[in-house]
């Protein structure tokens, strides 16, 4: 057997917000104390959205301080809260300003595609036919390369109403279904957004929504209003071994 290459997940730091008087940093900073004792090191990681609470700079900057320790590439895309001016001013993203954040990156054994599904000033998501287009282009680039497609919106339906309205709506889910079924590659989609580890499929594809490594969303499909739980947080850790791909939802005390 290969030696297995880990790709760690982060998602929704929200480094700057005081929910129920609980500290982002501190949960921030034990998901890396569990992240440190992973074997072997994971040779990448990903940040799906929401890294900071207000987009301000000084929450990136302590973003940066908290993570670059690592010592490992970093990749991050934008959530509701993030900025993506302010993303592009602190760490290293493609493209200019405020314009999506839409890329690839090869990591080795693994292509990473990141495509951005926020929708400035707004919770919920969108996947427009632009966004769409560069995708099916990306993914038609590199036919052959085992490819993680990330996004900040997951496309799944989650049966727990308020999130539905905050989610990625049912037309884009199935647009982007349309272009994913042209690209065999594509072997998950990652995301975060829902606060709680999710798992469904897009065209029989696998899509894992991320727990938060802040506060996690209690599961109940009869509320209209979104519940904390004090469920643990957690991050997930995406293991490519001998071809096959594993998505691991690992928790934090």
């Amino acid at each position: 057997m290969a030696d297995p290459f880990l790709l760690v997940q982060l998602s929704d730091l929200h480094v700057g917000a005081n929910w129920a008087e609980h500290d982002p940093v501190a949960a921030v900073e034990a998901a890396l104390a569990s992240v440190r004792r992973l074997e072997p090191m994971p040779s990448a990681v990903l940040v799906s959205g929401d890294l900071t609470e207000n987009a301000a700079d000084g929450e990136y900057e302590r973003v940066r301080e908290l993570l670059e320790p690592l010592g490992v590439p970093l990749y991050v895309l934008p959530g509701n809260h993030d900025d993506r001016a302010a993303l592009r001013r602190h760490f290293d993203v493609p493209g200019v300003d405020g314009e999506p954040v839409n890329y690839s990156a090869d990591l080795g054994p693994l292509r990473l595609v990141v495509v951005d599904t926020t929708l400035p000033g707004e919770d919920g998501g969108s996947l427009d036919a632009e966004r769409l287009s560069w995708l099916d282009r990306e993914l038609a680039s590199e036919p052959k390369a085992a490819t993680l497609l990330a996004m900040h919106h997951p496309p799944l339906a989650t049966g727990i109403k308020p999130l539905e309205r905050i989610g990625l709506p049912p037309a884009d889910r199935r647009a982007l279904a349309e272009v994913i079924g042209r690209h065999p590659q594509v072997r998950r989609l990652a995301a975060g957004h829902m606060h709680r580890a999710i798992a469904s499929e897009l065209d029989g594809r696998a899509v894992l929504a991320a727990p938060s490594t802040y506060l996690q969303i209690r599961l109940d499909c009869g509320s209209e209003e979104l519940q904390l739980t004090p469920d643990p947080p957690g991050y997930a850790v995406h293991v490519l071994v001998d071809g096959e791909l594993a998505s691991h939802v690992q928790t934090v005390r």
